[in-house]
Formats: C-alpha cells, sequence, structure tokens
C-alpha cells in the first residue's frame, strides 16, 4: 500500500524569493533539474540527467498561486501528484513538499533500486539545495541519473579535524546528520543507523586512517570519504562504490549527498539550526531534536 511522502524544511529567506526559486525556469535549472521550462499558469516541466526519468519531461501543471505548486507527475509507472506550499512561520520560511505513490521509509531504508522508493531522498538533496540556493550559499552535487559513477567532491569551511571529528563522533554526526548512529571507528569497527540496539547487521569498517578517511561496508555497497587540506578548508571526496551498476542505489547516493549538505552548514553557519522539521519516520530513527 503506497503512502503520501511529506518533507518540510526551513530557511530565513522571504516568502517571495522561494516562490521565485520555485517557479523560474532558469532558478529551477540552477538547483533542481538540468533543463526546466515554466509558463505560469499552464506549463511547469523539468527534466535532464538530475531527474529520475528524465528523458523527457513528464509533468503536468495542476495549480499555482502565491503559496501553493501542485503538479502531476508521470513517473516509476505511476501518476503521482506533487505539492509544494511554502509560508511565513516564526520568522522563518517552511516549505513543504508531498508526493503521492510513496511506498514507505522501509523501503528507503532497504536501499531500494526504484524509481518511488528513491524519490524520497532526491527530493531530500533537492530541497537541500533550494535552501542553500535562496541563501547564497554553494550547492551540492547533484545526482546524475545518466551514469553509474558515484563520487562527489565538496569543500567546506572548517579545519580537516574539526570535520573528521564530526564524521567518526557519534554524538556530533547524529546532530548534523539528523539520525542516529553508533560509530567504532577503527578498522573492523561497527557502524548502525539507528544504533547498535536497533540495528542487528551493523555496517562493518574496512578503511580508516583517522582525521583522513574512512570506508564503510554496508553489506556490499562501500561508502568511503577523504578529507584534504584545501586553501585553509576541507575538501571533502565521497565515493559509493561496489554495488550492481545495472541497478545503482542512486537513493542512498542522494541520502547521502543530502547529508553532506546539511554537514556543510553544521560547520560554516555559527548560527546553524537543522533545515529540517522533522517527518514521520520510524520510531528511533532519529535524534531527539
Amino acid at each position: 500500500m503506497s503512502e503520501t511522502l511529506v518533507l518540510r524544511a526551513r530557511t530565513t529567506t522571504p516568502v517571495d524569493r522561494v516562490r521565485r526559486a520555485l517557479t523560474d525556469a532558469g532558478e529551477l535549472s540552477a538547483w533542481l533539474a538540468e533543463h526546466a521550462a515554466v509558463e505560469l499558469p499552464d506549463r511547469f516541466e523539468f527534466w535532464g540527467r538530475f531527474t529520475p526519468e528524465g528523458d523527457a519531461p513528464h509533468q503536468t501543471l495542476r495549480h499555482v498561486d502565491d503559496s501553493t505548486l501542485k503538479f502531476d507527475w508521470r513517473v516509476g509507472g505511476e501518476d503521482t501528484t506533487v505539492e509544494i506550499t511554502w509560508a511565513a512561520e516564526d520568522g522563518d520560511t517552511v516549505i513543504t513538499l508531498s508526493q503521492s505513490h510513496f511506498p514507505g521509509w522501509g523501503d528507503v531504508a532497504a536501499v531500494s533500486t526504484s524509481v518511488l522508493g528513491y524519490l524520497a531522498t532526491w527530493w531530500g538533496l533537492s530541497l537541500a539545495n533550494l535552501v542553500d540556493h535562496v541563501e547564497g550559499r554553494p550547492l551540492t552535487p547533484r545526482v546524475d541519473f545518466s551514469t553509474a559513477e558515484m563520487r562527489g567532491e565538496v569543500h567546506i569551511d572548517a579545519p580537516v579535524d574539526a570535520v573528521a571529528h564530526s564524521l567518526v563522533d557519534a554524538e556530533q554526526y547524529t546532530r548534523w546528520f539528523g539520525a542516529k548512529i553508533d560509530i567504532e571507528a577503527w578498522e573492523g569497527g561497527r557502524v548502525a543507523m539507528g544504533g547498535f540496539e536497533a540495528n542487528p547487521r551493523p555496517a562493518k569498517v574496512v578503511d580508516f586512517e583517522p582525521g583522513k578517511r574512512m570506508g564503510i561496508d554496508w553489506g556490499g555497497m562501500v561508502s568511503t570519504w577523504e578529507l584534504a587540506e584545501s586553501g585553509g578548508g576541507t575538501r571533502l571526496t565521497f565515493v559509493q562504490s561496489g554495488f550492481d551498476t545495472g541497478q545503482p542505489p542512486y537513493g542512498a547516493w542522494a541520502g547521502w549527498l543530502s547529508g553532506v549538505a546539511e554537514l556543510r552548514r553544521f560547520h560554516e553557519l555559527a548560527d546553524w539550526r537543522p533545515i529540517w522539521l522533522q517527518p514521520d519516520l520510524p520510531e528511533g530513527a532519529l535524534s531527539e531534536g
């Protein structure tokens, strides 16, 4: 049985600026898709290599006004409905996205290779980039659905040792990533999303050089991060390997990239707070607060 995906993010940027980023073709091409075509109130389309099944536009605009954008999107073999709203709330602009035909968070946690299964993390990365876009910050690399290569690089304006600590210390990792995690930072150690008690099959650290590199085997798929000093900050290179290239785990890749977007904000913003307003995830999956 399908559900409705709901994600909520916040930005200090005014409502009008957010609306423009969501309804202007040039801006959509900057943060969402390779190509976009918008002619309100009749047309809203996006496609290209950064869009699931992006060989051509598959969206039909249903409604748009000063606070709402609603369109149908034929994706994953289903006629889904997407609604995005934006509203001022407690000094922020809160962006709420919903999409029908969501298979559920259990499917996402299982690293689904179905299109509907990875829309949640794809939208997560997209909204993180929307927030950075309207706030004038550099964007996180988008998922390229035209390739099975999963390698990304970002610059973080913070010292290498600070970034390294936030990637191996469970308490700090949980703060910026937003999900509970336990980490044994040594080769042969365990890593468990949700914590060791909730995860009977933790991942294994297969490569570790303190302050420089860690490789984690999640059961065949290996995630590796490397850090290097760069202009007084840190260059973070992130790679996923070991998967079936005929079925790339785009959902997992989008999830990690959206996490990297928050990691950058965590280190670079003096008044950092999560951009996410907690979604309805399985009990215990997210950290308190």
